[in-house]
């Protein structure tokens, strides 16, 4: 059995790089974006106009001028025009372009306009008023966007302001979610009193779903020779198996024993926690093989604190650990790191978990009443409210 630091250390050396691929852009928000993206002009491409209003020469302001004859109409994504006369002004609209020989716009709410006048009513107006002038966010080859981000609706509207239609992400992993054993039964069947429905697969599903990962699933029976052949072609087929069960030590937990037999390199089993103690991770030259426990909390627990970092760093993304903070002292006797269950709450601009009491692993229910874990490690058995401990979230 090894430290939990020790089994994250063995999976993040044991990440893979799943190569990249070009997307359509409105396809790729959640993706990892494996390019850097820039300013193909300057941004803004123009004097840009922030407000409706006139345009001005702001020396005949400056000069005492406070009525201005209209010249003309200067409308967003019409071509600029020219102030013919500075002791004029010109009707322009948000979004335009600024009027050639202008370069204040005062907006509609500080005028009053009659007959084809516009008379200024407020003083404080100042030169380059309501303009955003060419290039004052970014310049053309100035970067806007860095690799190894992940894509939200931000970069999406940059994206299009740019022309790239189409963008370089990382490929997702093709991962295989499988659970084991003759109790379960599909979602939409009744089950007999000593059955229960398949639930880890599913809440797996939705735990990469979460990654922009789309799973596919499998069920296999409690019968050694049947996982023995399903297995080993799923292994060629998949980069990444991920198992809920069979993997502890009763008798029909033969996933150890196949893995074996299959030449996947057992990098450990068992790591010393709770839950989710009986854990197996191992490899071939192509497959990841990720054996979780078959309690609920158990598999829904290593997949965040395990697999989850592993995608990470196989896609080039660094995550910023986050911490709370004990809102009561928590016991605990046996020497295991302890993931415990908390609701969070933010109290003072301070990010607080609260405890939530289940029934041990088993207990799914006790999942919705949650908001995430807290590590606690296994140097101590008490912990102390009020010191900070690292946050596993499942709820943002």
């Amino acid at each position: 059995m090894i430290a939990v630091e020790e089994a994250k250390n063995i999976i993040l050396n044991s990440t893979q790089d799943f190569g990249v691929e070009e997307i359509p852009f409105l396809k790729s928000v959640g993706r990892i974006l494996k390019e850097a993206v820039f300013a193909d002009s300057d941004f803004p491409p123009f004097n840009r106009v922030a407000m409706d209003g006139i345009a001005i020469n702001f020396q005949q302001f400056k000069n005492g001028q406070r009525e201005f004859k209209i010249e003309g109409i200067q409308a967003a994504g019409s071509e600029q025009i020219s102030l013919k006369n500075s002791e004029n002004c010109i009707e322009i609209m948000t979004g335009a372009v600024l009027s050639e020989n202008t370069n204040a716009v005062i907006r509609y709410e500080d005028l009053e306009i009659n007959n084809g006048f516009a008379t200024i009513l407020q003083e404080g107006i100042c030169d380059a008023q309501n303009v955003h002038s060419k290039g004052k966010d970014k310049k053309q080859g100035d970067i806007l966007i860095h690799k190894n981000i992940i894509i939200s609706a931000a970069e999406i509207g940059v994206f299009a302001t740019v022309g790239k239609s189409k963008v370089l992400v990382a490929k997702q992993p093709k991962v295989l979610i499988i659970s084991t054993g003759d109790e379960l039964v599909e979602v939409d069947e009744i089950p007999l009193p000593h059955q229960i429905r398949r639930s880890n697969v599913f809440t797996l599903v939705s735990l990469l779903e979460r990654l922009h990962i789309e799973a596919e699933t499998a069920h296999i029976s409690d019968e050694k020779s049947v996982l023995k052949v399903k297995i080993e072609g799923y292994l060629k087929e998949f980069d990444v198996l991920l198992f809920s069960g069979a993997v502890s030590k009763g008798k029909f937990d033969f996933l150890p024993e196949v893995f074996e037999e299959l030449g996947v390199q057992k990098l450990f089993h068992q790591v010393a926690q709770r839950p989710g103690k009986p854990f197996f991770y191992g490899k071939t030259d192509s497959c990841n093989v990720f054996g979780f426990p078959g309690n609920p909390i158990s598999t829904f627990v290593n997949c965040l604190v395990y697999f989850y970092p592993w995608f990470y760093k196989s896609v080039g993304l660094q995550i910023k650990e986050e911490t709370a903070i004990l809102s009561e002292n928590v016991n605990f006797k046996p020497n295991l790191t302890y993931f415990l269950q908390v609701k969070l709450e933010n109290k003072f601009g301070q990010l607080v978990a609260v405890p939530i009491l289940g029934n041990g692993s088993g207990d799914l229910a006790s999942l919705v009443n949650a908001d995430g874990f807290i590590e606690l490690p296994k140097s101590k058995s008490e912990f102390k409210k009020g010191e900070f401990y690292t946050l596993i979230r499942y709820r943002n």
